[in-house]
Order: structure tokens, then sequence, then C-alpha cells
């Protein structure tokens, strides 16, 4: 099970990886000064990469605590 720890780290980069691209694309959004309904079109379309990103990010912290409990 000691695979779980590195494979669980990578996991939560990538999904830190993909929070930081939401965030730029939001500040992106915002600093471009767009319309108030074309910026809620970006934030609506950044909304699922974002849980994504989230699930993404707690499963590999889950891989990280399941890996050390079981090793």
């Amino acid at each position: 099970m000691a695979y779980l720890i590195p494979l669980g780290a990578i996991v939560t980069v990538v999904g830190l990886v993909l929070l930081m691209v939401c965030i730029l694309r939001v500040a992106k959004a915002r600093k471009a000064g767009l319309p108030e309904e074309e910026l809620r079109a970006v934030l609506e379309a950044t909304v699922p990469m974002n849980l994504g990103a989230l699930f993404l990010s707690a499963l590999g912290l889950m891989m990280v605590v399941v890996g050390i409990m079981l090793g």
C-alpha cells in the first residue's frame, strides 16, 4: 500500500494546479472589465472545473492518509 502515498500526492498536486487555473481564469475575466452577463458566463463555466479540482485534491489527500494508515 506504499504506492498510495506518492500517487495521492500527485493527485493532490494536480487538483491544486487546477484550482490555480480556475483562480487565474476568473481574475483575468474580472481584470478585463467584462459586462456582468459575460463575467457571469465565465464564472458559470469555471464552477464545474473548480468543483472537480476540489474533488481531486480531497481524493488525493484521502489516498495519502489511507496509505499512511495501512503502511
